[in-house]
């Protein structure tokens, strides 16, 4: 007499191995839409046991990440990766913070030490100490601080920046930090300044909101930021920022002016060395000279290594012009 599937467990491993692995498969591409992140959570959710969970390690097919996460490869993390990682070890209310919370938004040429992760104050969070991840409980947290419905879960950009600028380790990062989100256009310097309303206490404070006015009068660089900042430390007139200059051969914005004694002054950073910036740089230059303007450069470099120098050619030049300090 043949024996019926109900009577033999062989018959029945088949479905049931079947199932588990379009289960795993199933989480897999769950993960996959999270770079490869999942957490412990989920898996046990969706039916995994621990044993099973416990088998892909071992395998090596997976790798442990923190206390709640589970990599489905066993490479190394890319940025968005990490990104997931923090928000699942921060728990169901944290988010992603400061200049982390920047890059997140499309903040480049800026490399974070850590990711930071803001949690309410009093939150419970279990994790394992981490040299990349930051997780830090603060009182000014609040919902409305997030973008709504993104994930891995953010801080909007101008609560990030005014945050980025307060735990910078120095005033000049926190200075960067700030003209970087304005130069990149990744939010306004009046979005900021409104979040910035809402800081009460902090020992930068103030270097923040005078940055903010340099900002919004035209500054484009931290370099011009230093160069106006040079101009009031020495005792020279500030200039116009930013200003617009019509000439023979076409308008022109440039870096500095002191319209009332035709003195231009321009910052060249390194992008002026390029090929394709020379040429127009030197007609520019050339087509300003011949109207009658003194113009100077600043290369970044100098401003770094001998500003007094530079300083003093802008304030003969001034005083040649009539200027009298």
């Amino acid at each position: 007499m043949a024996t019926t599937s109900d009577e033999d467990p062989s018959a029945e491993a088949g479905p049931a191995r079947r199932e588990r692995l379009e289960r795993l498969e199933r989480l897999e591409k769950r993960a996959r839409e999270q770079a490869g992140v999942i957490s412990r959570q989920e898996l046990y959710a969706a039916g995994l046991t621990r044993g099973e969970v416990r088998a892909q390690v071992r395998a090596r097919r997976w790798q442990r990440v923190g206390a709640h996460c589970l990599v489905v490869h066993t490479g190394p993390l890319s940025t968005e990766a990490r990104h997931w990682v923090a928000e699942i070890e921060s728990g169901p209310r944290g988010f992603i913070d400061g200049a982390s919370a920047l890059v997140l938004a499309g903040l480049k040429r800026y490399e974070p030490e850590r990711i930071r992760v803001t949690v309410p104050r009093g939150a419970r969070i279990r994790h394992r100490p981490s040299p990349s991840l930051d997780i830090r409980q603060t009182r000014r947290w609040s919902p409305s601080d997030l973008v709504e419905g993104e994930r891995p879960r953010r801080a909007r950009v101008p609560v990030a920046a005014v945050r980025a600028a307060l735990w910078a380790r120095s005033d000049r990062q926190a200075m960067l930090v700030l003209t970087m989100t304005v130069q990149q256009r990744l939010c306004t310097v009046e979005e900021i300044v409104r979040e910035m309303l809402r800081v009460r206490r902090d020992r930068r404070r103030l270097l923040i909101h005078e940055a903010l006015i340099d900002l919004a009068g035209g500054i484009g660089s931290l370099a011009e930021l230093d160069v106006l900042r040079g101009c009031r430390e020495r005792g020279i007139p500030e200039p116009d920022l930013q200003a617009a200059r019509r000439t023979a051969s076409g308008s022109y914005f440039l870096d500095f002016r002191w319209s009332r004694w035709r003195t231009v002054l321009e910052v060249d950073g390194i992008q002026h060395t390029w090929a394709e910036h020379l040429v127009g740089d030197a007609l520019r230059h050339n087509s300003i000279a011949i109207d009658g303007d003194v113009v100077l450069r600043m290369p970044v470099l100098g401003l770094r290594v001998c500003p007094d120098d530079f300083f003093d050619q802008v304030r003969r030049s001034l005083h040649r012009a009539g200027w009298a300090a």
